[in-house]
């Protein structure tokens, strides 16, 4: 039977198939076109490296120490990187009315693998469900942080 500590290590497996997607497709160019972002892909690979190493921290945190705030915290950025990830591409997909680059892998992968992983959380008593609310909740506004800052450099795009 899966456990938390072993199943969270395809959060990190999931995020870089979903990156690989993302740069293959062009997403760099496809923010700049559709949503006014300011991305280029020298800051989408230093982002994505620095935010692989937060997560891949996390979960060996997580494996090793087993107490409740590492298990909150990796859910919360995981949920941010995965979860809020897959409902961004999805809004932006109907927004653009084009495919955003990272849309199958965030359908397929991120969004079952972020839910799967919280489950296991509650399950194996490393979190309750108020607390996986709580993480998913910080990861929502991490994730709306990381867009404001990193793609809209603290504007919000107008028209």
């Amino acid at each position: 039977m899966p456990t938390f500590e072993r199943s969270l290590w395809i959060m990190p497996a999931v995020y870089l198939f979903h990156i690989v997607e993302e740069y293959g497709a062009g997403f760099p160019a496809w923010m700049t076109l559709h949503m006014q972002a300011d991305m280029n892909d020298v800051g989408f690979l230093r982002n994505n490296a620095l935010f692989m190493t937060i997560l891949v921290l996390l979960c060996l945190w997580a494996t090793c120490s087993r107490t409740r705030l590492s298990a909150l915290l990796l859910l919360a950025w995981g949920s941010g990187q995965l979860f809020w990830n897959f409902i961004f591409h999805l809004v932006t997909t109907v927004i653009a009315d084009s495919y955003s680059p990272g849309l199958v892998t965030a359908a397929l992968l991120y969004q079952p693998v972020s839910l799967a992983v919280a489950g296991l959380a509650i399950r194996d008593h490393r979190l309750n469900l108020p607390d996986t609310l709580l993480a998913f909740t910080i990861g929502a506004g991490l994730m709306l942080f990381v867009i404001w800052t990193g793609l809209w450099h603290f504007t919000l795009p107008v028209g």
